[in-house]
């Protein structure tokens, strides 16, 4: 019992260190409120009752379990550091295969259900996947649902029934986010999760009946050990991640000051939050981008990438300058000699929508091709 539970206080600590040392890397921030809905698969160790001599029971008894059920539902809000605050409620339930004495039989189910406040960081590491941790803590309500052995003599709850008793439980959390291009703010998520309780448990009501029938003993048992490790998939949305209507993409003209000049041509082409591929109309937009340049007389033609607000300055950089290598690339296909395009990523400079850090704005995500 000491080993498995020094086993899981260093996994606890683990996460708690990964989570203090986050704050030195770069992180794509989640933005504003969002929800989330997870399921899986729950490993319940094995659970100790602990010796209850006025029963009897001189020894401990391990109690063990079949893989079972988990999921979570939770609410959360997301900071521009890549930190989140989110309420849980975690629910695992397992049956009783076993107990760890030598011919005995056992029966019932283990249901812990409850209320965790997580404290989450979200790094950003350049990846498809958003890798996460977190740690959290909270109430949790342990039922046992007909608790029994046999041979020898029958262990049953008291009262016949469930048995419910509330501890405090801790969590770590690592998990992965991906998101769904179909709708922004739509994100896939593989969680792993490592659930404890505080020992011991608070006392069970315990009946102790021989082979015939007859009671011979009640009183009450206790049970440590009460670790569980969850394995579950989801769904998680960001409300501030709901697209807005961008504008058209394709050709604006841009009015100047000098007499005599012809206004800039100004072709935009918009991008998938986190994305620098490009869509079929955005390949559409720099073709005739491209036949402009060649056909009309231009001075110059700029390549301008931008972002939007929802992830730190240094990844921003970085991803609006390969969206306009990809502008580029494609403007190369097209015609157009790369020594007369000039690519600049400005990041989160000039939104087309003003907005606060955080915020997923599609209108924000885009290049800029300017003929001058």
């Amino acid at each position: 019992m000491r080993t498995a539970l020094a086993r899981s206080r260093w996994c606890l600590a683990g996460a708690t260190f990964g989570v203090t040392l986050a704050v030195t890397a770069a992180a794509q921030p989640l933005p504003g409120p969002y929800v989330s809905l997870g399921a899986g698969v729950s490993l319940q160790q094995t659970l100790t009752r602990e010796p209850a001599p006025q029963l009897g029971l001189d020894n401990p008894t391990g109690w063990q379990f079949d893989p079972g059920f988990a999921a979570e539902f939770g609410l959360g809000w997301g900071f521009a550091n890549g930190l989140r605050v989110e309420l849980e409620a975690p629910t695992t339930v397992n049956k009783v295969s076993s107990v760890t004495s030598q011919g005995q039989r056992a029966g019932g189910s283990e249901v812990k259900y409850g209320g965790m406040v997580n404290l989450l960081y979200d790094f950003n590491l350049g990846l498809p996947v958003t890798p996460y941790l977190g740690i959290g803590a909270g109430g949790i309500e342990i039922a046992h649902n007909g608790f029994n052995r046999s041979t020898p003599g029958f262990e049953f709850p008291h009262p016949a029934g469930d048995q419910v008793v509330a501890d405090f439980g801790y969590q770590a959390i690592v998990g992965l986010s991906y998101p769904l291009s179909f709708l922004p703010g739509l994100a896939m998520t593989a969680e792993y999760r490592f659930l404890g309780v505080l020992d011991p448990q608070p006392s069970f009501h315990t009946n102790i009946y021989n082979e015939a029938g007859d009671l011979t003993a009640n009183g009450t048992t206790r049970f440590s050990g009460d670790y569980d490790h969850s394995l579950m998939l989801g769904l998680r949305y960001a409300f501030a991640g709901s697209p807005a209507a961008p504008p058209p993409e394709g050709e604006t003209l841009t009015a100047t000051n000098i007499p005599g000049l012809e206004p800039a041509r100004t072709y935009l082409v918009f991008f998938d939050w986190d994305r620098s591929d490009l869509s079929a109309r955005a390949r559409q937009i720099i073709a005739e981008a491209a036949t402009a340049s060649i056909h009309v007389q231009t001075t110059r033609l700029e390549v301008n990438g931008y972002t939007d607000l929802s992830g730190s300055a240094q990844y921003n950089k970085r991803l609006s300058v390969q969206r306009g290598e990809s502008v580029q690339a494609e403007l190369v296909l097209d015609g157009v000699p790369r020594d007369e395009i000039e690519v600049t990523g400005l990041g989160t400079k000039n939104p087309l929508v003003a907005t606060p850090i955080g915020v997923r704005e599609p209108q924000n995500r885009r290049v800029e091709i300017v003929l001058h």
